[in-house]
């Protein structure tokens, strides 16, 4: 058994497909469109097979992301380097995007960073 995909409603589909795409190396497809609910999605490939559905409805609550809550925390990518973390994360800082940890080596011995992203959704890079 395998997770098919995460999926995560955003409310401007298009700069977050954008991002899963310039700095994660994502491929996405031509979307998705109900016109009969205003339901609009799209799904971001990665080179290792797994997926990321983005979303977008009419109507959906916008609740505050607080970092640390119950429920879903971020999503983790394996960038494949350290020197990898270091320039993702350096990018994504030059570009604006808060830095809420690292680059760093955590206790538990994993190399990462965890930025605030895409409506203030966590994505964190490891090697």
């Amino acid at each position: 058994m395998r997770i098919d995909h995460t999926a995560i409603f955003v409310n401007d589909l298009e700069n977050a497909r954008d991002f899963f795409v310039k700095y994660l190396g994502g491929i996405s497809n031509n979307g998705y469109h109900n016109g009969k609910t205003g339901f609009r999605s799209f799904f971001i490939s990665f080179d290792d097979g797994s997926r990321l559905e983005i979303m977008n409805k009419p109507g959906i609550a916008d609740p505050s992301k607080e970092s640390e809550k119950t429920g879903y925390s971020h999503i983790a990518f394996s960038v494949g380097s350290k020197e990898k973390v270091n320039e993702l994360t350096a990018q994504m800082k030059a570009d604006g995007y808060k830095v809420l940890s690292g680059p760093r080596t955590t206790g538990d011995g994993y190399y990462e960073s965890c930025i605030v992203a895409v409506e203030d959704n966590l994505i964190e890079l490891t090697v």
